[in-house]
């Protein structure tokens, strides 16, 4: 499916925010929804300081802050190094990039393999490339690790594991090629630099896989191993730990404190692309 896009992306980040009426808004990714709780406490405390006191989820799993004061579309200094001490933005050139959704409950519960490692390692090589900082803010990686909650979600680049040795990747809405889990991130990362390449540059590049001419990689088949897509996560106990519903506005320091008043400061939280939190369960 060819494009015929005639601007670049202007998806958010931190050092690209958006101007919205109530002042600019940011948008900080998240590998695999994971923010430690002294990150996400450290995020509600910049938002309260300099923004609308809420932290927003997105259904990509990552977080936003609005209402920010800048000038000239940019936010200011203080607030960038106010952003930055929180660990949330830890590359300012390839902040746009990191959009790497993962299966939540994935090394909790449930789940042939736990992406955990693979999501890491994508996300080592993403930032280790610098012909991949050009990607556009809305170019996606989905990860599924067998369950079959993230199978169906629309992707650039992404694997949905078969067995515990094995995995497919998704090329954008085809199927891609059966390959070993531990070689998937080299693989992933090694179409998104072709794709790089091959997008165009200027107002009239590509944003997605599927807008090519010619596909990244030759058809195969859906594997018959394949899972079937589940449903969303439901809120509540749930294997793993307990998935929390965010509703109205936001997490503000309240909920903030709550979600993680039994976790340690370094215990990760998981935000779903449900818009909703995942505490895990501690390990007695």
């Amino acid at each position: 499916m060819s494009s015929t896009r005639s601007r670049g992306d202007l998806c958010p980040g931190a050092l690209r925010p958006w101007p919205a009426d109530d002042g600019l808004l940011v948008r900080l990714r998240l590998i695999g929804g994971r923010v430690s709780a002294a990150s996400l406490r450290a995020l509600v405390e910049v938002a309260g300081a300099y923004g609308d006191g809420h932290v927003h989820l997105t259904s990509r799993a990552n977080l936003q802050v609005r209402a920010l004061p800048g000038t000239d579309g940019a936010l200011a200094p203080e607030v960038i190094a106010a952003i930055e001490a929180t660990g949330l933005l830890p590359t300012r050139t390839h902040e746009l990039v990191r959009n790497v959704m993962v299966s939540p409950q994935t090394g909790l519960a449930g789940g042939v393999v736990d992406l955990r490692a693979v999501a890491a390692d994508l996300d080592s090589r993403l930032c280790a490339d610098p012909d991949l900082a050009v990607l556009p803010g809305r170019f996606l990686f989905v990860l599924d690790d067998g369950r079959g909650d993230l199978v169906d979600r629309a992707c650039d680049l992404g694997l949905v594991v078969l067995e515990e040795q094995t995995a497919q990747l998704r090329v954008g809405d085809r199927p891609g090629p059966v390959v070993p889990v531990d070689t998937a991130a080299e693989r992933i990362a090694a179409l998104a630099h072709a794709f790089a390449v091959r997008r165009g540059a200027g107002p009239t590049a590509l944003w997605h896989v599927d807008e090519l001419a010619d596909p990244l990689v030759a058809p195969v088949d859906p594997d018959p191993r394949l899972p079937a897509p589940a449903p969303p996560l439901p809120f509540g106990d749930v294997p793993g730990g307990r998935h929390v519903e965010v509703v109205g506005a936001g997490l503000d320091r309240q909920t903030v404190a709550e979600l993680t008043a039994d976790t340690t400061d370094t215990a990760d939280l998981v935000i779903t692309p449900w818009r909703g939190v995942l505490v895990p369960q501690e390990s007695s």
